[in-house]
């Protein structure tokens, strides 16, 4: 499940929520539905990643990344494919209970949602080895469900409600980026094409930086809702740690980073929830 990065797909549903109960808008039903459809597809998406990369040679045993159940034998081919469409089921059966909330064009939405979570590995293009893999999390992991929980809460789309899932998009890429840094010199090696492999390992840092700052920006208005604006800053000061510590670190010494940008990611949320309270 790569539990150290759920916090990237409950994230987005905890800030839409902040927004929804800042405009007074918060419903608590479609609110848990989409943190339980959120995580159910991200917990999805990792099982298809680990067993179509498993499937394609792109793993291999003793990875610097966390133990791969399926790669080290853990775990049967089979059964991980199983246990995606398994998980991948209940999201979609969980998203179904939102229709009544958010109206039927939640379905082709959520069919797009769940294609989105193979095609991230599997499929004629996977996005994760065409250098996209950070566009997708960006797209899947902040636009949507900001947006859409806010609407299945409001039933409105609201600017100030896109700009923030754009922030919390992009600190999404930034826990992408730290795994594909991490795993340059190993995926180059086996042909896959990651933001990392495509640019160099140099501008990873800056990168995640310049994510962070953008983030930070996209966030302000989001603040400026309540009188706590200045705790956006909470957020930014470890994001400028784990850069710093991303010129110095390699290999496994990297995957705390991982943990901590996801967790950095929750912060900001629940940060912007403790504002609105205030």
């Amino acid at each position: 499940m790569r539990l150290r990065t759920l916090p990237v797909s409950t994230a987005g549903v905890i800030t839409a929520s902040a927004l929804a109960l800042a405009f007074g808008r918060f419903r608590w039903l479609p609110a848990i539905l989409s943190l339980v459809f959120a995580v159910l597809a991200q917990i999805a998406s990792n099982f298809a990643n680990e067993y179509f990369d498993y499937r394609d040679g792109l793993d291999a045993p003793g990875r610097d990344g966390p133990r791969r159940g399926v790669t080290e034998g853990d775990i049967s081919p089979r059964a991980m494919l199983l246990a995606t469409f398994i998980t991948l089921a209940l999201a979609c059966a969980d998203g179904l209970a939102l229709v009544s909330f958010g109206g039927w064009w939640l379905i082709p939405a959520g069919i797009v949602i769940a294609l989105g979570a193979l095609a991230y590995s599997a499929g004629p293009y996977p996005l994760s080895r065409h250098a996209l893999g950070e566009v997708a999390v960006i797209f899947f992991f902040g636009i949507v469900p900001v947006n859409l929980t806010f609407y299945v809460m409001s039933s409105q789309w609201h600017f100030i409600v896109f700009l923030t899932s754009l922030a919390v998009g992009f600190m999404g890429a930034n826990v992408l980026i730290i795994n594909n840094f991490r795993d340059t010199d190993a995926d180059r090696a086996v042909g896959k094409v990651t933001l990392s492999v495509l640019l160099g390992k140099r501008y990873m840092p800056p990168l995640y930086l310049a994510n962070a700052v953008v983030a930070s920006l996209l966030a302000i208005p989001a603040f400026l809702l309540t009188p706590a604006w200045f705790l956006i800053f909470l957020y930014f000061i470890p994001s400028l740690l784990i850069a710093r510590a991303m010129t110095r670190l390699t290999g496994p010494r990297l995957n705390p980073l991982l943990g901590m940008t996801a967790i950095s990611m929750l912060l900001f949320s629940l940060l912007l929830l403790l504002s609105v309270f205030l």
